[in-house]
């Protein structure tokens, strides 16, 4: 009986017991790297040595140092951080079957803080369907993405390899087939991606993907060493792993936490970088990430795999309900924005001749959701047909209820939806304390989609073409439409996305 109730599965580490709820055997917390701390700090990730006995693998392991500026009630939540971050959660629908297709969630939080641990990212929605679902921990903000010397660079994406090899050495045993291994990722979990299409090391390692609303921020050499010197120099130190090495990572969490106030100030020099949100993105420093994503796609590095890209309606409205910026946007602040995140020099007159009935905060908000994620993946779907290679096109339009509707079809709405988990915390902020039912009918649908995509490549609407465009509309009523960005793919089709350098 008690082996029924928590069963126990061998890794290539050693036994792991988990927790069978509500007929899922879930698995948290299994180690898929060394604790990157101490003389591994700043190191690529190591693999894991083995363990004699069981090893209990009940509780979600702790997250990477971090500070989540999103939600102020976790500011002190590195309180709860230890070493042992790189680690592996499990839902299996069934131990004892052979070949269920995998599906690996990356998830976001613009480089600098996210968890595996989230209620909303909880696997069993999916797993129902017949998939083994994976999810991890990986190394965020300085301690994944700092460009120090003494370092490798991108050491989120690093570990990030690390657990796909994890999941091809040891998923046969929960159930899945190391053959079928779908990622599928929101934000800087699909910016990573994205990333890892261009990098060599990641090849073989999945074989479908699922990118939610790309962002469209790789940095150069030279911008991220800035950063990392800025955030260095706030501890009194240099920004090289041997002077980092034995410091408070928590110091140095706080310290690129001063450094992102400060950006505003730092136009002159960090250019467009400085009007974001985004301190830490992957490197393209030409070794571990050669190219960047829409180069790499381009010239054909995903066109032996299916992708699934798409992206919300109104993904900048996250950010203006935090900010409070609903109704008080001016011409000025409008003409400023499209001026810094249009295409090309004269973003401005771009997108008032593409958008000439829209008003100041329309204009904005267009201008803000198409560089933060929507044209990155539109840029990225028609890179991937122009390669000849297999991709399907998803819009969210469904609108979140709260805030009297503004929110809209906001950044992050899709993830609650696609898991199913409609009553966690982050959902609630958007779908209010009980969710309406056509939140749960869709949920219902996307959660299909996602499932058919990851067991036969195929999520039950037509491929992305240049004749037509079509993409999968999600709404009240789901339809398919032609060509939904329009108006802002021609804007920006003669303007490529690029990396984010220094001035």
């Amino acid at each position: 009986m008690e082996k029924d109730l928590h069963p126990e599965v061998r890794t290539g580490q050693g036994v792991v017991k988990g927790r069978v709820e509500d007929g899922i055997a879930v698995f948290r917390g299994i180690p898929y790297a060394q604790p990157p701390f101490g003389a591994l700090r700043f190191a690529a990730p190591e693999p894991v040595r083995p363990w004699d006995g069981v090893r209990p693998a009940l509780e979600f392991g702790p997250p990477p140092p971090q500070y989540d500026r999103m939600s102020p009630q976790a500011a002190d939540g590195s309180r709860e951080q230890a070493p042992d971050c790189l680690t592996v959660n499990v839902w299996s629908p069934a131990l004892g079957a052979i070949g269920l297709p995998v599906m690996v969630w990356f998830h976001g939080g613009a480089y600098v803080f996210g968890r595996s641990a989230e209620p909303v990212y909880d696997g069993a929605g999916l797993a129902r369907r017949d998939v083994v679902v994976v999810s991890f921990n990986y190394r965020v903000g300085m301690e994944g993405f700092g460009l120090l010397a003494g370092s490798p660079a991108n050491r989120g994406l690093l570990d990030q390899i690390a657990a796909l090899r994890w999941v091809q050495e040891n998923i046969a045993a929960f159930g899945g087939e190391p053959d079928d291994v779908t990622v599928f990722g929101e934000s800087a979990g699909a910016g990573s991606i994205a990333a890892l299409l261009a990098m060599p090391a990641a090849a073989g390692l999945f074989h479908q993907a699922v990118a939610q609303s790309v962002p469209g921020s790789y940095f150069t050499p030279r911008l991220a060493a800035d950063i990392a010197g800025a955030v260095a120099a706030r501890v009194g130190a240099v920004a090289t792993a041997e002077a980092l090495r034995d410091g408070d990572p928590h110091l140095l969490v706080r310290a690129a936490d001063a450094v992102f106030a400060t950006m505003p100030e730092r136009a002159g020099q960090w250019g467009t970088v400085a009007h974001t949100e985004t301190l830490c993105s992957p490197v393209v420093d030409g070794e571990s990430l050669p190219c960047t994503p829409w180069e790499a796609v381009a010239g054909g590095a995903a066109r032996e795999l299916a992708l699934m890209l798409g992206h919300n309606r109104q993904e900048y409205r996250l950010f203006m309900a935090k900010r409070g910026e609903f109704g008080s946007v001016t011409e000025e602040r409008a003409s400023a924005a499209l001026r810094v995140f249009g295409p090309g020099g004269d973003g401005e007159r771009a997108y008032r001749a593409a958008y000439p009935e829209a008003d100041a905060e329309q204009l904005y908000e267009t201008v803000m959701s198409d560089w933060l994620c929507r044209v990155p993946t539109l840029q990225l779907l028609e890179a991937q047909v122009a390669a000849g290679g297999v991709a399907y096109a998803y819009e969210l339009r469904w609108p979140a209820p709260v805030s009297a509707g503004r929110l809209g079809s906001c950044h992050g709405l899709d993830v609650p939806l696609v898991f199913g988990t409609l009553d966690a915390p982050l959902a609630r902020q958007m779908l209010g304390e009980t969710a309406p039912p056509e939140a749960a009918a869709l949920s219902e649908r996307m959660q299909s989609a996602w499932a058919r995509f990851a067991a036969s490549g195929d999520p039950g609407w037509p491929g992305y073409r240049f004749a037509g465009r079509l993409s999968k509309v999600f709404d009240c009523e789901d339809g398919l439409l032609g060509d939904p960005l329009a108006a802002s793919r021609k804007a920006w089709e003669q303007h490529p996305f690029s990396t984010l350098g220094a001035r």
